[in-house]
C-alpha cells in the first residue's frame, strides 16, 4: 500500500468512526414541563429533556402509568390495593408481587439500619396522637406505653424461596417513608426507556429524582418561611441523584396550642422534635427518602453516623434550636449564593409613609380537584399586585408549562408578558415536605418588581387562573396597608378556596 492509499484508508476510518452514534452530534433537546394535582395525594411536576414534545407526551404516559400501576401495589389508601389486601389477608403466608415484597424488604433492613427509628408499624403511635388531637389532649403515658408495645413486635416475616408475605401481629402498617421515592424511581425508568429522551426530573410532593442528560436546579424550602415564593435556605445542582426532604412544618397535630409533628419516634411513641427539617441527596431514591425520614427522628449525631454508612449520600438538618448541620460534601453540591440585594425604600409623595418592612401580604390558594379524586392538571396561575392607579406594582408568581398558552391568562398576559419574553425563564424545582394536593401559599413583602419598598397605602392583589380546555378566572382583592386585614375570597370552578391577610410577618422571615 503507498502513501496515498494509505491516507485515504485512514481517512475512511475517521469517516466511518465519527458516522457511529456514539460520535454523531446529538440533537438538541428541549424541556418539556408537566404538572398535576392529586398523584399520590400530592403535587406532581415531570419535566422531560427530549428531542420533540412526542417523545416527550409518550414518557409522561409511561411515568404516569408506572405511578398507577405501583400504587394500586403500595397504597395503603386504596381499599383495593395489593397492599391492603395483604393486611387484611390475616396471619398466613400470601405470595405477594415481586414489588411488595421488595418495598417490604427494605422497610425491614431500615428498621435495622436506624435503629427502630423507620418502622412500618408507627402507624399504630400516629393513629393515637390523631385521635387525642381530636379531644384536644395529649395521649396518656399508659396508651403511649401500650403503643410502643404493639410497635415492638414482628410484624411480618419474609420468605424469599416462596416469595411469600405473612403478617405476625395486627398492627397498623403504613409504608409512606419511602414508598414514593421507589414509586419516583421506577416511573423515572419508564421515560428514560422511551426513545428520544434524554433526561427526566419528577419532582412528587417535594422529593425530587433527577436522571439523564440534565442537571437541575433546586431550591431547599425553609421550614419557618413556607410560602411558595419565600427565599431557600440552600440552592443546589443536581446530576443523576434523588433529593428527599422530610420536616414537621407542613403536616401534624395541634393540642392545647402546641404544635406536634405528623413524624413520630416508633421507639418512644412520641413526635418528633429536635429537628424541623432534613433534606437528604442520595443515589438511590429509596435511600433518599427513608434517610430524610430517620434524620427527623434520630438525635442528630447518631442521624449524621447514619447516612455516613450510605456511600454517595449527603444531608442537611434544620433543628428547633437553630442549628444548620451539614455532610462533609453537602457544599460541593451547593450553587453560589446570589450577592443580597438592597432594599430601599422607592420615591413618596410628601407625607406618605413607606411600606412597613415587618408586615406582608400572604395569599393562601386552594386549587380544585374533581369530585371522588383522581389526578388532574394543574392551571395556569398568575397572581401580581397593581396600585391604586392599576399599574403593576410587583409580579408574585407564574405558573405554567407551556409558553405559548400564556396568552390564555389575558390579562397578565397584557401586563407582563414583555418583560416575561425578554427575562430568563428557566424553572427551579422545590425541595420541601410533602404537601397537601393544591394548596399553596404565595407571600408579599411590599417591595417593587426593583425590589423597593413601597408607599404604604391602597394596592390589589390580581389572580388569575386559566386551565386548557376548562375557564378562566380572574380574582382581585384590595388592601389598605395601614392595618392588619383578612380577606376570604369567593371560590370558583377553578379554585376551591382564597384567602387574603395583611398582617404581621410569621417566623422566619
Amino acid at each position: 500500500m503507498n502513501v496515498f492509499q494509505r491516507r485515504i484508508a485512514g481517512l475512511s476510518l475517521v469517516l466511518a468512526t465519527l458516522s457511529t452514534p456514539a460520535f454523531l452530534p446529538h440533537r438538541a433537546s428541549k424541556l418539556y414541563v408537566s404538572d398535576y394535582e392529586n398523584v399520590l395525594g400530592t403535587s406532581f411536576e415531570m419535566k422531560v429533556a427530549a428531542n420533540a414534545a412526542q417523545p416527550a407526551a409518550q414518557a409522561e404516559t409511561a411515568a404516569l402509568r408506572e405511578v398507577d400501576r405501583l400504587n394500586k401495589i403500595l397504597s395503603g389508601y386504596d381499599a383495593n390495593s395489593e397492599f391492603s389486601r395483604w393486611l387484611r389477608a390475616g396471619q398466613k403466608p400470601v405470595a405477594v408481587s415481586a414489588e411488595l415484597y421488595e418495598v417490604l424488604d427494605l422497610f425491614e433492613q431500615w428498621r435495622v439500619k436506624s435503629d427502630g427509628a423507620l418502622d412500618a408499624s408507627a402507624e399504630t403511635v400516629g393513629q393515637l396522637w390523631r385521635e387525642a388531637a381530636k379531644q384536644n389532649r395529649q395521649p396518656t403515658e399508659a396508651e403511649i406505653a401500650a403503643a410502643v408495645a404493639a410497635v415492638h413486635q414482628q410484624h411480618y416475616v419474609l420468605n424469599a424461596q416462596n416469595h411469600t408475605a405473612q403478617r405476625l401481629s395486627s398492627a397498623p402498617l403504613v409504608l409512606n417513608s419511602f414508598a414514593k421515592s421507589y414509586i419516583m424511581n421506577k416511573a423515572a425508568g419508564a421515560a428514560l426507556a422511551t426513545p428520544g429522551v434524554r433526561g427526566v426530573v419528577l419532582n412528587i410532593g417535594g422529593d425530587i429524582l433527577v436522571r439523564g442528560e440534565h442537571s437541575e436546579q433546586i431550591n431547599v424550602s425553609n421550614p419557618r418561611a413556607d410560602a411558595e415564593n419565600d427565599l431557600p435556605v440552600a440552592q443546589l445542582q443536581v446530576s443523576d441523584k434523588t433529593i428527599a426532604t422530610s420536616g414537621d412544618y407542613r403536616r401534624g397535630e395541634t393540642i392545647g396550642g402546641r404544635w406536634y409533628s405528623h413524624i413520630i419516634d416508633p421507639r418512644t411513641g412520641r413526635p418528633a422534635s429536635e429537628v424541623i427539617s432534613a433534606t437528604v441527596v442520595a443515589d438511590k431514591a429509596t435511600d433518599a427518602g427513608a434517610l430524610a425520614t430517620a434524620l427527623n427522628v434520630l438525635p442528630p449525631a447518631e442521624g449524621q453516623a447514619l447516612v455516613a454508612a450510605v456511600p454517595g449520600a449527603e444531608f442537611m438538618l434544620l433543628t428547633a434550636d437553630g442549628q444548620r448541620l451539614e455532610s462533609a460534601g453537602w457544599q460541593k453540591l451547593e450553587r453560589p449564593a446570589a450577592p443580597a440585594a438592597t432594599t430601599k425604600a422607592a420615591p413618596v409623595l410628601p407625607n406618605a409613609k413607606p411600606w412597613d418592612p415587618n408586615y406582608e401580604v400572604a395569599l393562601t390558594l386552594e386549587l380544585a380537584t374533581p369530585e371522588g379524586g383522581g389526578r388532574v392538571h394543574r392551571p395556569f396561575v398568575a397572581v401580581w399586585v397593581v396600585d391604586s392607579k392599576k399599574k403593576p406594582v410587583r409580579q408574585i408568581a407564574l405558573w405554567y408549562n407551556k409558553p405559548k398558552y400564556l396568552d390564555d391568562m389575558r390579562y397578565w398576559y397584557a401586563t407582563y408578558y414583555e418583560q416575561f419574553a425578554a427575562g430568563n425563564n428557566s424553572i427551579s424545582s422545590t425541595t420541601s415536605a410533602t404537601r397537601s394536593a393544591g394548596k399553596y401559599t404565595l407571600k408579599w413583602d411590599g417591595k417593587d418588581d426593583q425590589g423597593n419598598l413601597v408607599p404604604q397605602g391602597s394596592y390589589t392583589l390580581m389572580v388569575e387562573v386559566a386551565r386548557e380546555h376548562g375557564t378562566h378566572q380572574l380574582m382581585k382583592q384590595e388592601i389598605n396597608s395601614k392595618k392588619p386585614q383578612h380577606f376570604d375570597l369567593p371560590a370558583n370552578t377553578e379554585v376551591a378556596s382564597a384567602a387574603v391577610d395583611y398582617r404581621k410577618k410569621t417566623d422566619g422571615q
